[in-house]
């Protein structure tokens, strides 16, 4: 059986050739699954918030400065742009937001900012399981690239 490596909140982690990358809880926040079959190279990051503010020092925490950083190392251990895979899981909309000057939809917020800096990067989403209002968990077999998406009451979907 495959190592589990577990991805926290605001967290990314890197494996090579074996292993499961597993990220918990995807409420509002989105799973982004990246890998390179050649090399058999994938990541997991689990982000929060769609933009990074000026005083938060953790660069994970939110898509645009995530998604960076995560795309920096895996070139650092050889991937490559045209190869890589990317699937996405969560973006829920967890909570109902009443009144003005409210979030919003914070999960549709954190999908759209992924998606559109996935496509200023030169990535497209080739999978997804986001939206609806329940959270999921995230897996990556570093092995086959498989990415499988569990929420409680439902069947186990692949990506």
């Amino acid at each position: 059986m495959a190592k589990k490596i577990s991805v926290g909140i605001a967290d990314m982690k890197i494996a090579r050739q074996e292993g499961e990358l597993i990220t918990y809880a995807l409420g509002s926040c989105i799973g982004i699954a990246f890998y390179d079959p050649m090399i058999k190279l994938g990541g997991l990051l689990h982000i929060m918030l769609p933009e990074k503010s000026a005083t938060d020092s953790n660069v994970l925490k939110y898509a645009d400065s995530g998604i960076r950083e995560t795309l920096r190392k895996l070139y650092a251990f050889g991937a490559t742009k045209g190869r890589l895979v990317v699937k996405i899981a969560g973006g829920a909309k967890m909570f109902e937001m009443k009144g003005p000057g409210g979030l919003g939809n914070i999960g549709e917020r954190n999908a759209q900012n992924v998606k559109r800096i996935l496509m200023m990067e030169g990535l497209r989403v080739s999978a997804e399981d986001t939206g609806a209002n329940y959270a999921r968990t995230m897996s990556l077999d570093v092995a086959t690239g498989q990415v499988c998406v569990r929420t409680a009451g439902k069947p186990e979907r692949k990506l």
